[in-house]
């Protein structure tokens, strides 16, 4: 039973109708100089390379690396790369909006968690990493 949103439609649907009532993005404020644009544009495209590069490692892990003493080991280190990758692609198109919005409206830019979720889910990737191959072998 999917769940539900107020006046009984599926809560996806009050999502997606959320969506369509939103100015889109060129139609708000001014547009801002184009230098602007283009450096919050440069710096979506590096946290995406980032992302793919996070999603290749993790892949790289899961399929190439050699089988590991720990049973799931190569699992364990890989999947947390790929779902941080996918986070990091997801949140960086939020900060990239975010930003434009708030350079068409004249404010100030909002601070940014990106660095904050690459540097833990790092940690986190290479703390498992570590436990695996400190306690993994036989």
């Amino acid at each position: 039973m999917p769940r539900r949103a107020r006046a009984g439609r599926p809560l996806a649907c009050a999502a997606v109708e959320r969506r369509a009532k939103r100015t889109p993005l060129h139609e708000i404020g001014t547009d801002p100089d184009v230098r602007f644009s283009y450096a919050n544009e440069r710096t979506f495209l590096a946290w995406n390379r980032t992302a793919l590069a996070l999603i290749a490692a993790g892949l790289a892990v899961v399929t190439l690396l050699p089988k590991l003493d720990v049973e799931f080991g190569r699992r364990l280190i890989g999947v947390p790369l790929i779902a941080l990758g996918a986070v990091l692609a997801w949140a960086s198109y939020r900060r990239w909006m975010a930003n434009e919005r708030a350079m068409r409206l004249g404010e100030p830019l909002p601070p940014s968690n990106l660095p904050l979720i690459l540097a833990c889910g790092i940690g986190v990737a290479a703390l498992v990493a570590a436990v695996i191959a400190l306690f993994g072998t036989k």
